[in-house]
């Protein structure tokens, strides 16, 4: 019975950690402005996009970089951008709290 609950646990757990999503987007001129921290986020699916690749500027409206996006069902429900000297403003804290909320919420 007990495994049974871990197990149902897990799957539950697994599919709302996979519905949520973080993009970070850079330019390869802004490489030495790269949020270096991204990838150490938990319980979400990370990306890196350069905005110069695929149209990605035009079609997620990246007025400046880097941002990170986070998508939630593919919809994006929150968004970080730098400030005018190309450097992320939010903290690796900052944007933590807010996708554990957000996990949190679909409880």
């Amino acid at each position: 019975m007990k495994a049974l609950f871990t197990t149902i646990t897990l799957l539950i757990s697994t599919a709302c950690f996979s519905q949520v999503t973080a993009i970070h987007f850079n330019a390869d001129w802004n490489s030495a402005n790269g949020v270096e921290w991204f990838n150490k986020l938990s319980d979400v699916d990370k990306g890196d996009k350069d905005i110069g690749e695929n149209n990605n500027q035009t079609k997620y409206s990246i007025a400046v970089v880097p941002t990170i996006i986070i998508f939630d069902d593919g919809e994006e429900v929150k968004r970080f951008q730098a400030d005018l000297s190309f450097k992320m403003v939010a903290t690796r804290e900052e944007i933590q709290e807010y996708i554990d909320e957000l996990i949190i919420s679909k409880f």
